[in-house]
């Protein structure tokens, strides 16, 4: 149990590889969304302050544990134990802070209170101290919730078909070429999408998530988009004077390494939620919000489904559903498993080993030619 007494995740069953990529319905479902919801306990829609803010507290209390203990007893240690010590640091914070992440997509998705100036207020902190900025991400993060699994609209990790694959892309399809895509994508992704919207849907003009002005906003959401760089300003300049008087060495140590950790959490989820073999994509002629919001999978990630508030496991609820907090997600999930039948797709793969398999068997999409619809497109490696 943690903060707020959540549920334990029951286990899931044991599929094997071939049942886990089998190809899930792109038929219209024989269920409405209204259908679906009415599966789920109203409580399960119910946000709470206090609950919220628990979790909150765990989080931000044990990164400041991890963050006294490495700057007040690390340097005592002997010279070899350090090596050892600082990468055990690294990954505890780095995950601690991916939690904190999630808190704050959740007040982006006004999932946190019932009161939007109050979510917003603590997500723009959060994501702010993260260097996310808050605003610009939760726009555009909202249209990729209205679009999922468009190829023409959606928002991000947007599969490109065959036809438009760069001329490189034939040699990377190798182990070689897979390990430096994983290892670029990992630590380069997330930056590079916010500033030049890399991965991200195409435009007609270039996309940045810190340019009010950029294609990705409207007139009305402007403004907020200011905020969110005023934000990200705040806190590099933070950094900064901490680093003038720390030294820069102790603000990577201390803040850099785990904010990488983070940021590859982030991509690797996020990638995993909506590249599997076993997924459709579709073009305008046949995509649907419904069967789009569908085309995403659950994932176990062992211990930090807890760690990371049950964003890796219960995706697939949260796209029907997205202002439900998380503290109820799980709930949920099982309440609405039984109505979807095989339209809900869970891969049980470790993370490590489904990021190997996803970027050898996901390289691009296409269209089949048994089938009768034309608009749908499933991934392929095959040049």
């Amino acid at each position: 149990m943690g903060a707020g007494g959540r549920m334990s995740v029951p286990p899931h069953p044991k599929k094997l590889e071939s049942d886990v990529q089998k190809r899930v319905p792109y038929s219209k479902p024989p269920f409405t969304l209204g259908q679906i919801k009415k599966a789920i306990p109203p409580h399960c829609f119910e946000r709470s302050v206090i609950r919220s803010f628990s979790f909150v507290i765990q989080d931000m209390t044990l990164a400041f544990i991890f963050f006294y203990i490495s700057t007040n007893y690390f340097h005592l240690l002997p010279q070899p134990l350090s090596y050892v010590v600082w990468p055990i640091y690294w990954t505890l914070q780095g995950c601690v802070l991916t939690g904190v992440w999630v808190i704050a997509h959740e007040c982006g998705h006004h999932a946190f209170s019932d009161y939007q100036w109050l979510d917003d207020t603590v997500g723009l902190i959060l994501h702010s101290c993260l260097l996310v900025p808050y605003f610009s991400w939760k726009h555009s993060h909202r249209r990729h919730h209205s679009n999922t699994a468009s190829l023409e609209r959606d928002e991000v990790f947007v599969p490109k078909k065959k036809s438009n694959m760069r001329w490189f892309s034939k040699y990377l399809n190798n182990p070689l070429g897979r390990l430096f895509t994983l290892i670029f994508t990992l630590t380069l992704g997330w930056p590079l999408y916010l500033a030049f919207n890399i991965s991200g849907r195409p435009y007609d003009r270039f996309a940045c998530h810190y340019n009010p002005y950029g294609p990705i906003y409207t007139d009305r959401e402007r403004t907020e988009i200011y905020i969110s760089d005023a934000g990200i300003l705040a806190v590099t300049y933070g950094l900064y004077r901490l680093a003038a008087a720390k030294g820069l060495v102790w603000v990577v140590c201390v803040y850099g390494v785990p904010l990488l950790v983070v940021n590859a959490f982030l991509v690797m989820i996020t990638y995993l939620q909506h590249t599997h073999p076993s997924l459709p994509h579709y073009d305008s002629s046949e995509w649907d919000w419904l069967r789009g919001a569908l085309s995403t999978v659950d994932r176990d990630y062992g211990i930090l489904n807890t760690v990371f508030h049950n964003i890796t496991d219960t995706h697939v609820a949260h796209h029907l559903f997205s202002t439900m907090p998380h503290y109820n997600a799980m709930e949920a999930t099982n309440a609405i498993k039984p109505i979807l039948g095989e339209y809900y797709q869970f891969d049980g793969t470790p993370f490590y080993e489904a990021m190997w398999r996803e970027a050898k068997e996901c390289i691009y999409v296409e269209a089949d030619d048994r089938d009768q619809s034309k608009g749908v497109y499933w991934y392929k490696n095959k040049f």
